[in-house]
């Protein structure tokens, strides 16, 4: 097994592989007693969605993760991925937009992602 590394990272490497784009990582430590981590990702239609969803079950797996829960992967506008300490959201554009996730923990801090350099 790799060296272990946070969640959040390792869903967002596996989000931008797949050309899953407007990434957002919010740090809900001290929001939420779900997730310490939410990721949401725009994907540009529902087989890209699925695409995304299972290429980050598949890097955490590698990495000694599982994915302990998953909804909407059948329709595939909005994909739950819950791995524990990260929620991964994985929207369509209408369903993101709609959905506004961002506005609704505006006042969360975001967690910068900078493309492949996120290490």
């Amino acid at each position: 097994m790799n060296e272990m590394k946070e969640v959040y990272r390792i869903a967002v490497q596996a989000a931008y592989a797949k050309k899953g784009y407007d990434i957002a990582v919010l740090d809900m430590r001290s929001t939420s007693l779900m997730a310490d981590n939410f990721v949401i990702v725009s994907a540009r239609n529902a087989k890209q969605a699925q695409a995304i969803a299972d290429n980050i079950d598949e890097f955490l797996k590698k990495d000694g993760y599982l994915v302990r829960h998953k909804e909407g992967y059948a329709g595939g506008s909005w994909i739950l991925l819950d791995a524990g300490e990260t929620v991964v959201h994985i929207f369509t554009e209408a369903e993101r937009e709609y959905y506004g996730l961002e506005n609704v923990w505006a006042d969360v801090e975001r967690i910068p992602f900078d493309g492949e350099q996120y290490e």
